[in-house]
């Protein structure tokens, strides 16, 4: 039976991470952060890290706290059609959770992917993305996030990988819960 499995962690966790090991491996990756820099092109704004933020919370303001989920689940439904899990990147609210339990019920799980605060704000720092910022917009970052149920989503995953280690074994963990996964 094909299945969905979605993503969550704080920032710098490790969720592009995971996402690359299970790509690597031919699952199809649909992100949520990737819609959000997307309508930030679209709007023409200037890629800062507050503006990741404020157009995620306005789109969630103006069309509903579940509005990345809902204009997602087809594109995974048509990935289905042709594979047998499809990974959904980055899932960080209650709301979204709850749209896709209630689409794919069963065949769906999540991953929590967990990592020490300094730890994350060290790769962020590292990876140097746009909306990523200095101390201050990660702390920010954090807080929006946990308002959106994060903190839930992580505690009540399905599966939890802890990410505080070396990138490689992290990778090798990774391929070790994708083969459990798919062997299950």
């Amino acid at each position: 039976m094909a299945q969905v499995v979605a993503v969550c962690g704080m920032p710098g966790s490790g969720k592009g991470e995971f996402a690359a090991v299970l790509s690597a491996a031919k699952v199809p990756i649909v992100s949520m952060g990737d819609m959000i820099r997307a309508e930030v092109r679209a709007r023409g704004l200037v890629e800062e890290p507050h503006v990741f933020g404020e157009v995620a919370a306005q789109l969630r303001a103006q069309h509903g706290e579940d509005v990345l989920a809902v204009r997602l689940c087809d594109r995974v439904d048509e990935l289905l059609q042709s594979h047998d899990l499809v990974l959904i990147e980055g899932l960080r609210g209650t709301a979204e959770d709850a749209v896709f339990s209630a689409r794919w019920n069963g065949a769906y799980r999540t991953v929590a992917i967990q990592a020490d605060n300094e730890l994350r704000f060290q790769r962020i720092v590292q990876r140097g993305r746009s909306e990523d910022g200095d101390r201050a917009a990660f702390e920010a970052r954090n807080e929006r996030e946990r308002g959106w149920g994060l903190d839930v989503l992580i505690n009540d995953a399905t599966d939890v990988l802890v990410n505080d280690v070396e990138l490689a074994e992290f990778q090798a963990r990774c391929s070790a819960w994708l083969e459990n996964v798919r062997n299950a």
